[in-house]
This record gives structure tokens, C-alpha cells and sequence, in this order.
């Protein structure tokens, strides 16, 4: 965590406004984070009571925000040095239909050793692959392709959407489905971030039973139903309900396989597939510690969520 922060104070760019909101860490963090603060009086941070969630810890942070462009950081992720500079210098370049900026990444082990990249390298050090840029809100609801820390999103674009919706338990889906059906993302084809890949990962607590993520991703599937402009788009969302009825079955969150369904049903009919999976979900079928038990041992783990919240703003 201090590594983060350290990076952002580090950044070649120096008009920046570091907001940091803690969600009642039960570590060594709020330490460390009024050792940071000691160095550097002008540091906002919010230590809360209690966890109020990454949305509403976020929002704390983007009210107190004054600047132009925001970057919402976790506290496992680093800034490469000149990561703030670079994107302002191309964010200026862009027309005010842009509203999010993201680039590559690279993932590192919780000792700071290189992984892989987030889209794999040619020789020159671009992406090798096409990376969606524009009008991506079609890929957006087709599958994840931006890694989150990655993103420099324009003030004015939270402020018209009312910052993350508090709701929910998680933020980008929902931020990328509300913001990319009005404002198209810029592609920057380089390096500028470290994404640390750490223990508990997400693809586990979506295979937990009780958990809010599922419940959360079918709100913003309601979201993207309502926003949808043509039919191709809600073909896609109706591939991507699809998986989400298969997360229901692992996870046994059988009630809302059925309203995944449901919701399904207003686009096409279900095809015989999904139906046996709903019927599987009827039955009420106990998979879930073999799913699980697959996941933990042979499923790649991506990057945890913390409870730290580092709203970096670019006056």
C-alpha cells in the first residue's frame, strides 16, 4: 500500500490532488497512511468508521475532488513515474466526446516480480492484439477487456453520471455500461501502470454463496437493457446473461438464475442450454464446492479488490 502511494507522489507530473479513503483497515494501513500524510500535509485522507463499500468510499473522494481528470487507484497498484503526464498530455489532445482514457498494464506478484501483460507485447512493445477504442460500449457489454487502474476518466463525466452507483458492490461494469453508451474511450498503447496480482481473488468471491456481486451485475444488466440502441447490442447483452445464469448455477444462487432468465426472455428465447441450466437451478443442485475446489486449484486467480480506496485528481 505505502509502495501505491509512493508512486503517485513520485509521478513527473506534479499538480496532483491524492484523496485517500480508508474503509476501517484492521492492519497496519491507517499508519502508514498518516506517516504519508505527515510528509505530505497536503494529502486528503478519510478514515471511515466503518467499511462503507468502494462506491460509497469513492464517491467520499470524487466530492472532495477539484480537478479535471480522476483516477480511482487501489491500494495494491502502482503508477509508472510519468503515467500522469502521458495521459494528461493525451487526454488535452482528445475532443470533449472522450471521456475515458485507459491503457496497458503490466501484472506483477505481491513481490513486485513481472507476470504478464494485460495485452500481450510485439517486438516493438505494442499491443498485439486490437484493442477496442471509440465506441467501445458494444465491447463493453460483450466482455472485460480494460484493466480498471489503467483509467484516467474525465470530472466531468462522473459528475453527470453522480459518481459510482452506491448500490452496487463493485464499480466498473456499471461505470463502463453507463459511461460507454454516452462517451467514447481512448486506446493509449503503452505501459503505465503495475497491477498486482494478490491472494482472494474475485473469481472466488463471485463463486461464493450470499455474495452481492452477481445481484449487482444483474442490476447493471437491467441498466444496459434500458441504454441499448440497436439489436446487435442486445444480442450481445443476451450472450453475456448467458454466462451470468452459468455463475448463478455455481454459485447456487439459484432465485437469481431464474431473474437472469427472465430478464433473458425479453430479448429472445432462452436456447436449450440455458433452460437446462435454469432447470439445474430449479433442482437446486449442490455444485458448489466442486466449482470451487476447480477455481482454487485450477483456475487463474486475477487481482483481489481492497478495501483502500486512492481517488488521484488532475487539476
Amino acid at each position: 500500500m505505502e509502495e501505491a502511494l509512493r508512486s503517485v507522489l513520485t509521478q513527473s507530473y506534479r499538480n496532483i490532488e491524492l484523496i485517500i479513503i480508508d474503509n476501517a483497515s484492521t492492519d497496519q494501513t491507517v499508519a502508514i497512511i498518516k506517516r504519508i500524510v505527515r510528509e505530505h500535509p497536503r494529502v486528503k485522507f478519510i478514515a471511515n468508521p466503518e467499511n462503507r463499500g468502494l462506491c460509497k468510499a469513492f464517491n467520499q473522494g470524487l466530492y472532495l475532488a477539484r480537478g479535471k481528470y480522476v483516477i480511482d487507484l487501489s491500494g495494491d497498484d502502482l503508477l509508472l513515474p510519468q503515467r500522469i503526464e502521458r495521459q494528461v498530455v493525451a487526454f488535452e489532445r482528445l475532443s470533449d466526446s472522450y471521456g475515458v482514457l485507459f491503457s496497458n498494464a503490466r501484472y506483477i506478484d505481491t513481490h513486485g516480480e513481472p507476470l504478464h501483460e494485460h495485452y500481450p507485447l510485439d517486438s516493438k512493445g505494442k499491443a498485439k492484439v486490437p484493442v477496442p477504442s471509440g465506441d467501445v460500449y458494444k465491447e463493453i457489454l460483450r466482455k472485460y477487456f480494460i484493466c480498471t487502474p489503467t483509467m484516467m476518466i474525465r470530472r466531468s463525466v462522473l459528475d453527470e453520471l453522480g459518481g459510482y452507483d452506491e448500490s452496487l458492490s463493485y464499480e466498473d461494469f456499471d461505470f463502463w455500461v453507463r459511461s460507454g453508451v454516452r462517451y467514447r474511450y481512448f486506446y493509449q498503447d503503452e505501459i503505465l501502470t503495475h497491477k498486482r496480482i494478490v491472494p482472494h481473488s474475485l473469481s472466488g468471491e463471485v463463486a461464493r454463496p450470499g455474495n452481492q456481486i452477481l445481484e449487482s451485475t444483474y442490476a447493471v444488466c437491467n441498466k444496459a437493457y434500458d441504454l441499448n440502441r440497436d439489436q446487435e447490442e442486445f444480442d450481445i447483452l443476451a450472450a453475456r446473461i448467458r454466462t451470468f445464469i452459468r455463475k448463478c448455477l455455481y454459485a447456487q444462487e439459484f432465485e437469481l438464475a431464474v431473474r437472469f432468465r427472465k430478464l433473458l426472455n425479453y430479448i429472445e428465447d432462452p436456447d436449450l442450454l440455458t433452460e437446462a441450466i435454469v432447470l439445474l437451478c430449479r433442482l437446486r443442485l449442490p455444485i458448489n464446492g466442486i466449482y470451487r475446489f476447480y477455481l482454487a486449484n485450477f483456475q487463474k486467480k486475477p487481482p483481489r479488490r481492497k478495501d483502500l480506496a486512492l481517488d488521484v485528481v488532475v487539476p
